[in-house]
């Protein structure tokens, strides 16, 4: 199945109105439809691989949540928050027109896909967390806080590429070089004063980060009401989701299933056709 064109959904919020943009792969008018939400500095061609591997059973949507890829900046950053990224999520999945979703969320997308889980009459089938969960420790706060803020300036897609492979090859673990030029393609765009490439997101989605004292992120009680299945791929040297919480959280809340995923620390890249299997063997069980 091919991409389609880029779109676009308008939305409202408490600082004005604001368009995200989403990929769309598969057939338009498929009602079986999965939303794969990307994490905190990420955008929504993380899933390519993904996308393109489930787009001949699934409408696979891939939104950029504001203030990443090609969605819109905001004025105030105060909007870069959980609630208004939820709310961005239920209009994209009432344009979907399906009455339920699948979702496959890493990190801060599975944040959102909890929350949304965990309605009343939620539109969740299937929930997949990618590296993420209910608890995270502080010390894995406070190290995406060191470089979340940070703001390079490449001479070239190259040097980006060099970039983002020191940073992000230790976490995301094996991907092909085709695989890291298309990231250093989607993770840049060019400098708005023509000096080279900057990274495709706002460094103030990361606000909360950086107001006051960082505490643990502890969501148990939203696990507590959600009953659709779960998946949880855990990179297996992760800081942020660890073996105790993966351990709790299968005695307590929903049926849950825990894979881990070797070489692979915060988070597993969704590139690999191992991880694409589990995803999709999971989705597909019933």
């Amino acid at each position: 199945m091919g991409e389609s064109e880029r779109s676009f959904l308008g939305l409202g919020g408490a600082t004005g109105f604001h368009r995200i943009a989403y990929t769309q792969w598969g057939e338009g008018h498929n009602k079986r439809v999965l939303i794969c939400l990307h994490g905190l500095t990420r955008n929504g061609r993380d899933f390519d691989d993904l996308a393109v591997a489930l787009s001949d059973r699934w409408r696979v949507l891939c939104p950029d949540m504001i203030g990443h890829g090609h969605s819109d900046w905001l004025a105030d950053p105060a909007g870069y928050n959980e609630t208004q990224y939820l709310n961005d999520c239920v209009a994209l999945i009432a344009r979907s027109g399906a009455a339920v979703v699948d979702w496959v969320g890493t990190s801060m997308g599975g944040i959102v896909g909890m929350m949304l889980a965990a309605q009343r009459n939620a539109p969740i089938r299937r929930l997949v967390l990618n590296d993420v969960g209910p608890f995270t420790p502080r010390a894995a706060l406070e190290r995406i806080r060191k470089y979340v803020y940070k703001t390079p300036v490449f001479p070239d897609l190259l040097a980006a590429e060099t970039y983002l492979y020191k940073t992000n090859a230790p976490f995301l673990g094996s991907l092909t070089a085709e695989q890291w030029q298309r990231t250093t393609r989607f993770m840049t765009r060019p400098h708005p004063e023509g000096k080279g490439y900057v990274l495709h997101y706002d460094p103030r989605v990361a606000l909360a980060l950086h107001a006051g004292t960082l505490t643990d992120m502890d969501l148990w009680t939203v696990w507590a009401t959600i009953r659709c299945p779960v998946l949880v791929l855990r990179g297996q040297t992760s800081d942020l989701l660890t073996v105790e919480t993966t351990e709790q959280m299968q005695v307590r809340g929903p049926e849950v299933t825990v894979m881990d995923i070797p070489n692979c620390g915060h988070a597993p890249s969704l590139m690999d056709n191992h991880q694409i299997k589990l995803i999709r063997t999971f989705l597909t069980a019933d």
